[in-house]
């Protein structure tokens, strides 16, 4: 069977500042609970910082799954 559509990696690019964002609210929301235990609250640049980072891999693995989704409704 062959693919047809866009791929993986098309798609990981389309989706990426989806979520990069997500992911660096994420790591504010995370820092705001940790700061209840004491640690430091994130600034906006350095979520948004860990949120590109950290989007990079979250943004590869969702768009693997929509990619094979996309497979098996073929």
């Amino acid at each position: 069977m062959t693919r047809h559509g866009w791929s993986a990696a098309r798609i990981a690019l389309a989706l990426y500042p989806f979520g990069a964002g997500a992911a660096a609210v994420n790591v504010f929301f995370a820092s705001l609970l940790f700061s209840w235990i004491g640690w430091p609250v994130a600034t906006t640049g350095w979520s948004i910082g860990l949120g590109c980072v950290l989007g990079v891999p979250a943004t590869w693995y969702f768009a693997r799954h929509i990619r094979h989704l996309m497979d098996v409704a073929e």
